[in-house]
């Protein structure tokens, strides 16, 4: 007499579900770490782009500055259209006059970059940097996220502190003077990154503000004389 065992193995039903909870607990988990790495990834790239359009930005900014007065008697800053948050400044690039003892006619700017003004505007939702030329292109946008703009006026150098997440510098080591009084410029620009997730969410990232800084000396300014 002879028996036949027909046997079969395989998971049971218990066994399918607990692997199916597993297996989605790890692609959840999984997809949650991938999901934050993005948000760095792009929050980076925001950053990367923000503050290298700023930079860029202030070069061109004090680069010109720097240039204010060339071929004119004074410092080249248009005292009545310049202030704490905007700047205007004339210069005799095109025009090698030196000879000409009428100052009015050495002073007649009328070419391009020769009458430059930078100041913010802002627009629904961001504030940017302009370069105003009436001769010229008229205006340009040089940065289109920033978030605030100051221009300090020194009759002598200085010393400051950039404070980090500041918008503006402290501890100024000489008193700010009237633009037309100015000898040496400190510009400084805040960047500030919009706040990426919901707060208390995984992988939130909190608002970041960046300044950055320009000390441009006006090149009719006589660096001995401090």
């Amino acid at each position: 007499m002879s028996s036949n065992k027909n046997g079969s193995s395989g998971f049971s039903l218990l066994e399918l579900l607990i692997a199916m909870v597993i297996t989605m607990a790890l692609m959840t988990a999984a997809s949650t770490l991938l999901a934050n790495a993005l948000r760095v990834r792009s929050r980076e790239n925001q950053k990367s782009d923000a503050l290298a359009d700023t930079q860029r930005a202030l070069n061109i900014m004090s680069r010109e500055i720097a240039n204010a007065g060339f071929n004119l008697t004074g410092n080249g800053i248009v005292a009545a259209d310049s202030g704490s948050t905007s700047i205007r400044i004339r210069s005799n690039l095109n025009r090698y006059q030196v000879e000409d003892a009428d100052a009015t006619s050495r002073d007649n700017i009328m070419t391009e970059s020769e009458d430059i003004k930078y100041f913010v505007n802002e627009a629904e939702e961001t504030m940017y940097l302009v370069r105003h030329d009436p001769y010229g292109n008229g205006s340009t946008v040089l940065a289109n996220r920033i978030d605030q703009m100051h221009i300090h006026y020194f009759d002598q150098k200085v010393t400051y502190t950039a404070p980090a997440g500041a918008y503006d510098i402290t501890d100024i080591s000489a008193t700010p003077v009237s633009p037309e009084n100015a000898k040496y410029i400190v510009i400084t620009i805040a960047v500030t990154l919009d706040p990426v997730g919901q707060e208390g969410s995984p992988g939130y990232q909190p608002p970041y503000t960046v300044l950055l800084c320009s000390d441009v000396t006006l090149r009719n300014t006589s660096l001995w004389s401090y």
